[in-house]
Formats: structure tokens, C-alpha cells, sequence
């Protein structure tokens, strides 16, 4: 998005866009956003087993048993950050598939390449700083698309959508496992506590940040719940659409795709 900038005061709404609570202009949150990824990238595993107490393993496994990939097929992690899609995928695809792992932040592609190759999953992926609104590879070119925990943070989900719903090839599926709403009765006042409460004090303690973490949870609140991003979903061409509930709805796979 190219342009001026202008406060957020002075921009009409067509203009602006959510960071967290606040209203930014387009091209500012992406600068924003950047900046969280920049400073949480060295914490960023440990924070995610710490926050989650885990559980964020179970849902990439859980995500990744609804690929359908085979050996030998192509797939995209988009948002990919350090790597545990990507390196679920290598091992679906396997030594003669294709695995990309992309991400818009240099930081977060770095620490994901390096903790691949540490753990040994290298030789069928490859690593593309990429933005997943506008996403640089051929139509048709990927069996699976998954995006994890990252949709939120696009400026324009709905482009970003559309990008990935392009580079799909035809019986393709995409994948995109997000924190959604609590369905569970009772759930949301203590999920809500533990986000304001108890996670930008753990951003502070551990990784020294907890303006990013405070986002982090500001940000969940910001984003489409399971119906309206289903709507989206559709909306951006994908077909069969459908999502399942994870913790009691803290969290949806939300899958769809083009036939």
C-alpha cells in the first residue's frame, strides 16, 4: 500500500485499519507489525509453549492431519514464522515434494530456516520472504496452503485470502488454523483474564516486551470469528468450506478448497 501518512484522526475509515484496539493507517500497521515479530523472535517458541502450556502442539498436529498431502506434492506454509507447519509438511511431502516456508518478516524466516535445518529437515524446503496479500509465486503451484496464527496480523485479509486461493491448484486445500472465540459457557471471562492479565506480565518477564503480548491479545479480539471467516472464505472463491473448534473454540481450523 503506498501513499502518506495521515493520523488517525484525519483518515476516513476506508482508510484505516486495527492494530490491536487502536485504528492505524494501512501501511502502518505492517510497519507495526513488523516491529512486534522483530522484537519476539528470539522468545518466540519458548513464549508460544509458555502462553499455550503446549497445547499450540496439538493444534499444528491436529492442522496437519487434514493436509491429505501424499509424497511428492507441493505445499505453502504462509506466516510461517519458525517453522513447525513447514516441518510437519516436509515430512508429508518427503524427499521428493516441496515445502515453502514464507514469511513477510525477515527475523521470523531466519529463526524458522535455522531451527529446520538444526532439526534436520532440509533438501525439499525453501524459504521466501513473502507478503501474503500479495504472495510471489505462479497460480496453481501448491497442493496445500496453511497459514498459522498469522491471518490476523494481515492488513487485508481479504487479499490475502484471494492470494492464497490463486497459488492452490485445482482440488488444493487451504488451511488456516487461528485463535477464534470461546463457544465453551463459561470459558470467555476466564480466557479474557488470562489474556489481559496474566500474558503481557509473561511478554514482560520473558521476553522483555509486554507492549507486543498486550497486542497479541488485542489482536485476537480483532479477528473474524468462525462465522464471518467463513463468510470471507468464502467469499474469496474457496469452496467447501468448513471449521472445526479447538479449546473449546480458543482456537478453529478453518479449511476450504478450489476446485
Amino acid at each position: 500500500m503506498c501513499g502518506s501518512f495521515q493520523p488517525a484522526s484525519e483518515m476516513s475509515e476506508d482508510q484505516a485499519t486495527d492494530f490491536g484496539y487502536q485504528r492505524v493507517a494501512w501501511d502502518e500497521k505492517a510497519r507495526r507489525v513488523r516491529g512486534v515479530f522483530d522484537s519476539v523472535a528470539g522468545r518466540y517458541d519458548l513464549m508460544n509453549d509458555l502462553m499455550s502450556g503446549g497445547a499450540h502442539r496439538l493444534w499444528k498436529r491436529f492442522t496437519l492431519a487434514l493436509t491429505g498431502l501424499r509424497p511428492g506434492q507441493a505445499a505453502l506454509d504462509v506466516a510461517g514464522g519458525t517453522g513447525d507447519l513447514a516441518a510437519g509438511l516436509a515430512r508429508q511431502v518427503g524427499t521428493r515434494g516441496r515445502v515453502v516456508l514464507s514469511d513477510i518478516n525477515a527475523a521470523m524466516l531466519e529463526r524458522g530456516r535455522d531451527r529446520l535445518t538444526d532439526c534436520g529437515v532440509v533438501g525439499n524446503v525453501e524459504y521466501v520472504q513473502a507478503d501474503a496479500q500479495c504472495l510471489p509465486f505462479r497460480s496453481e503451484t501448491f497442493d496445500c496452503v496453511t497459514i498459522g496464527f498469522g491471518l490476523r496480523n494481515v492488513t487485508d485479509k481479504s487479499a490475502a485470502l484471494a492470494s492464497m486461493f490463486r497459488v492452490l491448484r485445482p482440488g488444493g486445500q487451504l488451511l488456516v488454523l487461528e485463535f477464534s472465540r470461546p463457544v465453551l459457557p463459561g470459558l470467555k471471562p476466564l480466557y479474557d483474564a488470562y489474556s489481559f492479565g496474566i500474558l503481557p506480565k509473561l511478554g514482560k518477564w520473558v521476553a522483555h516486551d509486554e507492549p507486543s503480548y498486550r497486542y497479541l491479545a488485542e489482536s485476537i479480539r480483532m479477528h473474524p470469528p468462525q462465522e464471518k471467516l467463513l463468510e470471507m472464505m468464502r467469499a474469496a472463491a474457496l469452496e467447501g468450506c468448513r471449521y472445526h473448534n479447538l479449546s473449546g473454540g480458543i482456537v478453529a481450523v478453518h479449511r476450504g478448497y478450489k476446485y
